[in-house]
């Protein structure tokens, strides 16, 4: 009787455990949220990652803090959140208890892996820290930073000890040497210095590269130092001499990562191509090359044991079977800048474009990833739902549009004709037209059943950003560069009016109808909305508060509230009415590129540079403003 209530017992728990597996796998999407948001799509661009000592963990370095992967079931495990720049450099101590993160806040922070709280904030450089690595012994913590120094840190104190300086350029990589004796470092100015990690006294410089050092490794027996660069080549060097020993072929494009593995006899490396290449030693040969990331390899690192190699690129990380290059598991979510949001029109799915090449479709309610969209040779700049929701329309810097089927994520067909980046695609209301704007100065109008040309709109003397559809369908704003905005009638192709007020040489960025038609919206470059009598043509208002460029601008589906999106990081709500600020969202860590209300108007989509989407609850308390 026992032992069967003891087989229900463990039953029930295995049962639960899974429940609880499913539900931990995507709780990540609301971890460490801002005021006023309920989820988060994506997880940041990858810059860098790291091994734990042990190898029971993954540290992933991205645009909004640093993810810690469980590495063997791959799990998140916790999201390490302060920085307010991204995050470039990630270390573990070399008893893994502690993670030290460099940002381009300018500064360092250490944390307890364990608990994932913040232990210390390093202050000190005036630069960018893209470079962080512990002494083997675990005392101290190196910096390199865009400020051109090195500074070394007491870890126990979080002290300052002593900063090393000799570079005429910025410090991108830095390294100790196995005994701790030594410390390498790589900058802008092409050169490798070796400095005496006990007086802080600069040894040797080793020149070869003619570009800026990006990534530096020490062997695992301290006598070889390999050294990857922008130039197109890995060099390895001799320790004791710092005598050249050879280089590993030229590649066609930069080296952004290089690695031993623990043996020592093999070294790898990442480029801007997307292959990691495993090269011998020894002889130098290249014994195979890997492919499968479609953006540049910023990261590559051993497990502890030699036999996984892990690379992170911009969208995703790969681990790979270092013997044999086989994929072994890939970890998606992480995306480059997202330039483009846009609502389904049931409001239940979410599409995001981005400079990764790809799109992304997201379930709105629970925050899955459903698909991504690939093809494109270039960033897409612009995404947009068909009327009944079956289709998706992008536009790319490769200059085309692509059709989408919406319900199986499958491309449907390519229209061409601009010649130059496709900024903005934009549906007519009863779903009959596509219009798409393109730096080429041109408007093109589209049969979207047919998918044929039907006519290009021709004016703007600048490059076109933005182009939407009147509610009725029969105007067409369109906003540039230069200041200006035109209003176009559909049916015939003609222009219609031209709206100036934007300050002279200023890109208007975006423009948006308000619901009932009459009022359009245009933000831009000069940090100003400017909301617009429609039927007349004449100015309203200005809408002031933004410190940089507005990049992105929506009317609630009331037409009560505008929502607009900025470089300097912020989301802002404005009154229509009175034009009055009503509350700022803040939690993006770069440019918001994009805005977009839900049907409903309860939800409001922000996508940003630092790769990540956030829905935010729009009826959430309003955040003071400093």
């Amino acid at each position: 009787m026992k032992s069967r209530l003891f087989f229900i017992f463990l039953t029930n728990l295995f049962i639960a455990s899974l429940f609880l597996c499913n539900s931990f796998a995507q709780d990540y999407t609301t971890w460490h949220l801002p005021e006023g948001a309920k989820v988060r799509l994506g997880k940041g661009r990858v810059t860098n990652v790291a091994y734990s000592p042990g190898g029971s963990s993954i540290a992933v370095a991205t645009d909004i803090g640093v993810w810690l992967y469980d590495a063997q079931t791959y799990q998140e495990l916790s999201l390490l959140t302060g920085h307010t720049g991204d995050v470039m450099g990630v270390a573990f101590s070399p008893d893994g208890q502690t993670l030290a993160s460099g940002s381009r806040d300018v500064t360092i922070r250490l944390w307890n892996v364990v608990t994932g709280k913040h232990k210390q904030t390093l202050t000190g450089h005036t630069g960018d820290v893209y470079a962080v690595v512990f002494s083997p012994d675990g005392q101290l913590l190196a910096s390199g930073s865009l400020d051109g120094s090195i500074r070394l840190w007491d870890v126990a104190t979080g002290e300052h000890k002593q900063t090393l300086k000799g570079h005429t350029g910025d410090v991108y990589t830095v390294a100790f040497s196995p005994d701790g004796q030594t410390l390498a470092s790589g900058s802008l100015d092409g050169t490798i210095s070796l400095w005496d990690v006990a007086t802080g006294e600069y040894k040797q410089t080793l020149q070869r590269h003619t570009l800026r050092i990006h990534s530096v490794a020490f062997s695992p027996d301290g006598q070889t130092l390999a050294s990857g660069s922008l130039d197109g080549t890995i060099r390895l060097w001799n320790v004791a001499t710092g005598e050249h020993k050879h280089s590993l072929q030229k590649f066609r494009l930069n080296v952004f990562s290089v690695a031993f593995s623990p043996d020592g006899q093999t070294l790898a490396s990442g480029n801007r191509e997307g292959t990691i290449s495993l090269w011998d030693v020894a002889t130098g040969e290249n014994k195979h090359s890997i492919q499968g990331h479609t953006g540049f390899v910023y990261a590559v690192a051993f497990s502890p044991d030699g036999q996984t190699l892990v690379s992170g690129s911009m969208d995703t990380i790969h681990l790979w079977d270092a013997a044999t290059g086989e994929n072994k598991h890939t970890i998606q979510g992480h995306a480059e800048d997202v330039i483009s949001v846009a609502f389904s029109p049931d409001g239940q799915i979410l599409a995001s474009g981005s400079r990764d090449d790809t799109i992304r479709l997201w379930n709105v309610s629970t925050g899955e990833h459903k698909h991504i969209l690939r093809g494109y040779s270039g960033f897409v700049g612009s995404v947009a739902f068909s009327p009944d929701g079956q289709i998706l329309a992008s536009g790319s810097l490769d200059g085309s549009i692509r059709l989408w089927d919406v319900a199986i994520g499958k491309h449907k067909q390519t229209l061409k004709g601009h010649t130059a980046h496709v900024s903005n695609v934009a549906f007519s209301p009863d779903g009959q037209t596509l219009a798409s704007g393109s730096s080429d100065k041109t408007i093109r109008l589209w049969d979207a059943a047919t998918r044929e040309h039907k006519q290009t709109l021709k004016g703007h003397t600048g490059y076109l950003y933005t182009v939407v559809f009147s509610p009725d369908g029969q105007t067409l704003a369109s906003g540039s560069l230069g200041k200006t905005i035109r209003l176009w009638d559909v049916a015939t192709g003609k222009h219609k009016q031209t709206l100036t007020g934007h300050i002279h040489i200023s890109f208007v960025y975006t423009v948006a109808f308000s619901p009932d038609g009459q009022t359009l919206a245009s933000g831009s470059s000069d940090k100003t909305i400017r909301l617009w009598d429609v039927a007349t043509g004449e100015h309203k208002q200005i809408l002031k508060g933004h410190i940089n460029s507005v990049r992105s601008v929506a009317f609630s589906p009331d037409g009560q509230t505008l929502a607009s999106g900025s470089e300097d990081d912020t989301v802002r709500l404005w009154d229509v009415a009175t034009g009055k600020h009503k509350q700022t969202l803040k939690g993006h860590i770069n440019s918001v590129c994009s805005v977009a209300f839900s049907p409903d108007g309860q939800t409001l989509a922000s996508g940003s540079e630092d790769g990540t989407v956030l829905l935010w609850h729009i009826t959430a308390p309003a955040t003071k403003d400093p």
